[in-house]
C-alpha cells in the first residue's frame, strides 16, 4: 500500500493491520510505522493459521493527524502462473485447453462513451499508478489484470493472444476518421509492446515490467460489435496504419450492419450470438450452406444465456448441438470463444456466465463441461458421418403483438392497420387512447394528433407495444417516415408483454444504413438508407416460420423455416492425425432418450471397443453450483462400434463424446 500524513505534521503513531474473521477475532496482524509526509510504500506479510472464507482487511490506529491511503492491496502469496491469477481460477481456465484468448472483450472496449473506454497505456506499469475505469456493469476496475497480464496470461496459458482494440466508436459517441490519429497510435504502440524489440520505447516497457522476449501477438480486433459509416472509415484508416507498420498482423472486424465490404478485406469477421437453446439448435446447420470467402469467421462470443435459469444443463445442449456446426465448418468458421468467461456470484451484472467463483470455490456451468470436452476431443480432418432415426426439432411457436420505435431518431407513423391474413382486420390504429395505455420502454416522447403518431425524442430503443399476445399469423401494413436523427424505424413482431425475446425488423438501422430482420432463425442484412421526410410504405407478412417485409411494395427481406435444422440429434466427426483416434460427438436435443444409429461411412471394417463419454443429468433444467458444483458433469462409459456403426441410446438432453 502507499500512505503518507497530511501537510499539517507528521503522525507519530503507527498504523495496525488485522485480518479479522466475523466476530472480530484476529486472524494475522502487523504493524506499519515511520510514517512521513511525503507518499511511501509499506509491504507487510500477514499469515493466517486457520482458513476464514468471510474475513476482512482492518487498518487503524491512535493520534492527531490526517492519513492519506493510496491502493491498498491484499493478495494470496501464490498464485497460478505469471499473470496472478488466483490459483483455482488458473486452472479451471487451463482445463478449457483455449488456442487463443481475446481480451479484454465485449463492451468494456467501447465503453458508453469513448471517456469509459478501454484504454491500455492506462493499465501497465506499477499497480497503484493504473487509472481506474467505471464500466456499463456497475463497477470500477483497478485494472490489477492489466493489457501486461492479459498478454501473460496467454502465454501462461499455451494460447494465442487476440487483442481488441477500440475503434473510435462508443456507445453514445464516436470520433471521425479525421481524428483518429491517438487510435491508431495506441494501436501500434500496443503491437510495439507487445512484439518490439526491447531497444524500442514500448519494448522497453515491456521489459521493465518482467517480459524482456516479445509476446508474439498475431491478432488485432479493430472494434467490438460495432457497424456503420464512421466505424467502416475508421476501421480502414486504422488497418491500413496497421498493416504498413505490421503487415504479418491478422487483422479481425466487426460488420454488424450487414452485406458491407471491408477494405482492407480483414483476415477474420467477428460474429456475436446470446439466445435460447432452442436458437442454437435452429441454427446447428447455420454454416452448412454458407459460401467461402477469403474471409472467415470469427465466433468472438456466444451462449445460450436466456431461458436458461442461471445456466442449466438445457443451455449446455443447445450449444453443444451449434458447435458440431462450427466444427463441420471448420474450413469457414476459424474460431469460436463462449462469453463471458468469469463471474463473482456476488456482483453478478450478466445473466449466464461460464465460471462463477466466491472467496474461496469456484464452479462452471454445464456449459463449461461442453467446453472442455469439445476441446479434449478435436480432430483435424472431418469424416462424413450419418446418423439413423432420431425425432425432428419441435419448432417454437411465435407469437404476439406488434411495436413501433425508434432509436436515436424522431419519427412519425400513419394508417397503421393489422390484419389476418385472410384480410379481416385486428387492429386499426387509432392511438388517441392507445398510446396512454400502451406497454412502453426506452425515453420516449410520444403523441398523436390527426391521425399521425409521433416519436420525439432521441432516445435508444424507444418503442411503444400493441396487439395481442395471442396473435400468430397477420400482416402489418404502415406509412413510417424518419423526422430527424440517425436512423429510421423500427417494426416489433411477435412481442409479448414484459419479455425481451421480441423480433423486429429495423429499417435504416445501424446509422441509417441497413434494413436489419431479427426472427428466432438468426438476424440478417441488406444494405438500405431511409430519406428524411418521406412516407414509406411498409408490409410486413408475419407467420411462426416465414416472414415477409416490403417497402412501397417492393420484397426487402425475408425469413423462412426453410434455413433451419430440423434433426434433434446433431453430430459431427474428425480423424485427429497426431493420436490416429477417430473422435465422434453426438448431441440429442430431444427431452427423450433417442435409438440412435451413427454410421461412419468409409470405416465399415472397424469393430471394437470404444471409449465415451456423456454429459447429462436428471432434468433439462438441472444446474451446478457453489455447494454441488459437477451435478451436471461429465461421466465415463464404454460403447463399441460394430463394421463402422455405433448403436447407443441417447439420453434426454445429452452430449456424447465416442473416442475410437
Amino acid at each position: 500500500m502507499a500512505l503518507r500524513t497530511s501537510a499539517n505534521g507528521p503522525f507519530s503513531k503507527s498504523i495496525s493491520i488485522r485480518l479479522v474473521d466475523a466476530n472480530n477475532n484476529t486472524l494475522a496482524s502487523g504493524i506499519i510505522s515511520d510514517i512521513k509526509n511525503e507518499w511511501n510504500y509499506f509491504d507487510l506479510t500477514l499469515s493466517s493459521q486457520v482458513d476464514c472464507h468471510d474475513a476482512r482487511l482492518e487498518l487503524s490506529g491512535n493520534g492527531n493527524g490526517t492519513i492519506y491511503f493510496d491502493m491498498v492491496s491484499l493478495m494470496p502469496r501464490s498464485s497460478w502462473g505469471k499473470s496472478g491469477m488466483r490459483s483455482d481460477l488458473g486452472e479451471a481456465m487451463k482445463a478449457l485447453h483455449p488456442t487463443f484468448f481475446r481480451f479484454p472483450g465485449g463492451c468494456w472496449v467501447e465503453g458508453n462513451r469513448l471517456a469509459e473506454r478501454y484504454q491500455w497505456k492506462q493499465t501497465v506499469g506499477p499497480i497503484d499508478s493504473r487509472i481506474p475505469l467505471w464500466n456499463i456493469w456497475a463497477y470500477k476496475a483497478t485494472h490489477g489484470l492489466g493489457y501486461h497480464e492479459y498478454l501473460q496470461l496467454s502465454e501462461d496459458l499455451g494460447a494465442e493472444p487476440l487483442f481488441c482494440i477500440n475503434a473510435g466508436v462508443a456507445h453514445q459517441d464516436a470520433v471521425g476518421y479525421e481524428l483518429l490519429d491517438q487510435w491508431i497510435q495506441d494501436a501500434l504502440d500496443a503491437i510495439e509492446y507487445a512484439n518490439g524489440p526491447i531497444t524500442s520505447v514500448w519494448g522497453a516497457a515491456r521489459a521493465r515490467n518482467g517480459h524482456p522476449e516479445p509476446f508474439g501477438l498475431k491478432y488485432l480486433e479493430i472494434g467490438n460489435e460495432n457497424y456503420g459509416t464512421v466505424y467502416f472509415d475508421n476501421y480502414r484508416r486504422i488497418a491500413e496504419a496497421v498493416h504498413a507498420r505490421y503487415p504479418e498482423m491478422q487483422l479481425v472486424s466487426n460488420d454488424w450492419g450487414g452485406s458491407h465490404p471491408m477494405n482492407p478485406t480483414p483476415e477474420l469477421i467477428d460474429e456475436h450470438y446470446y439466445d435460447n437453446p432452442d436458437w442454437f439448435i435452429l441454427n446447428a446447420t447455420r454454416y452448412d450452406k454458407q459460401p467461402r470467402s477469403a474471409t472467415k469467421i470469427f465466433i468472438g462470443e456466444y451462449a445460450a444465456n436466456s431461458k436458461v435459469g442461471g445456466g442449466n444443463l438445457r443451455g449446455a445442449v443447445g450449444e453443444a448441438a451449434f458447435m458440431t456446426g462450427l466444427e463441420r465448418n471448420s474450413d469457414h468458421v476459424a474460431m469460436a470463444a463462449y462469453a463471458p468467461l468469469f463471474c463473482n456470484v456476488n456482483h453478478k451484472r450478466w445473466p449466464v456466465n461460464l465460471i462463477n467463483f466466491d472467496n474461496h470455490r469456484w464452479y462452471g456451468l454445464p456449459s463449461y463441461y461442453v467446453q472442455q470436452m469439445f476441446a479434449e476431443n478435436q480432430g483435424t480432418d472431418n469424416l462424413p458421418l450419418e446418423i439413423v432415426g432420431g425425432p425432428t426439432v419441435e419448432l417454437p411457436s411465435a407469437a404476439g403483438g406488434f411495436g413501433l420505435g425508434t432509436w436515436k431518431n424522431q419519427a412519425e407513423f400513419k394508417d397503421v392497420k393489422v390484419t389476418t391474413k385472410q384480410g379481416s382486420v385486428l387492429y386499426k390504429g387509432d392511438f388517441t387512447n392507445d398510446i396512454k395505455s400502451a406497454e412502453k420502454i426506452g425515453a420516449g416522447e410520444w403523441s398523436y394528433d390527426n391521425g399521425v403518431l409521433r416519436q420525439s425524442s432521441y432516445g435508444t430503443g424507444v418503442t411503444a407495444f400493441f396487439g395481442d399476445s395471442k396473435w400468430t399469423e397477420y400482416v402489418i401494413t404502415l406509412k413510417a417516415r424518419k423526422l430527424d436523427g440517425e436512423n429510421g424505424f423500427q417494426i416489433y413482431f411477435h412481442h409479448q408483454k414484459g419479455n425481451n425475446n421480441r423480433l423486429r425488423w429495423d429499417i435504416g438501422g445501424y446509422n441509417n444504413t441497413v434494413c436489419e430482420m431479427k426472427s428466432f432463425v438468426g438476424t440478417t442484412s441488406v444494405p438500405y438508407s431511409v430519406e428524411t421526410g418521406r412516407w414509406y410504405d411498409v408490409r410486413l407478412e408475419v407467420s411462426p416460420m416465414l416472414v415477409r417485409g416490403y417497402i412501397d411494395g417492393k420484397l426487402v427481406q425475408e425469413f423462412s423455416a426453410d434455413e433451419l435444422n430440423t434433426k434433434a440429434v446433431c453430430a459431427s466427426a474428425a480423424s485427429d492425425s497426431k493420436s490416429g483416434d477417430i473422435i465422434v460427438k453426438v448431441v440429442n436435443t430431444s427431452d427423450k432418450a433417442v435409438p440412435a444409429t451413427i454410421k461412419l461411412n468409409g470405416a465399415k471394417n472397424l469393430s471394437r471397443k470404444v471409449s465415451a463419454t456423456v454429459l447429462t443429468s436428471a432434468k433439462g433444467t438441472d444446474e451446478n453450483t457453489l455447494d454441488n458444483p459437477t451435478k451436471v458433469s461429465p461421466k465415463q462409459f464404454v460403447s463399441t462400434i460394430n463394421q463402422g456403426t455405433i448403436k447407443q441410446k441417447l439420453a434426454p438432453n445429452s452430449v456424447y463424446i465416442f473416442r475410437i
